[in-house]
């Protein structure tokens, strides 16, 4: 099974090479270093599905938002 995160992009490199591009993603906090080869429409501030350091998908913020709910009541119900 695959688990793919959601988070928020504060900033890019590599604007003009679409292959190299790549996101500092703030995942709630942490932020890891992203490619966006696979989501070349991607801009600052949108949020993407994140699996094994590459950007999946563009994801809207509400749904975005749903997803962390979900993952905060899984983590709850846990303990």
């Amino acid at each position: 099974m695959c688990l793919a995160i959601p988070g928020k992009i504060i900033s890019i490199t590599d604007e003009d090479n679409a292959l190299l591009r790549t996101a500092r993603v703030s995942f709630g906090g942490i932020v890891k270093e992203i490619s966006l080869a696979g989501v070349p429409e991607a801009k600052l501030g949108d949020y993407v599905i994140v699996h094994a350091g590459f950007a999946l998908a563009r994801l809207d913020e509400q749904e975005a938002q749903r997803v962390f709910t979900t993952l905060r009541q899984m983590e709850e119900s846990s303990r």
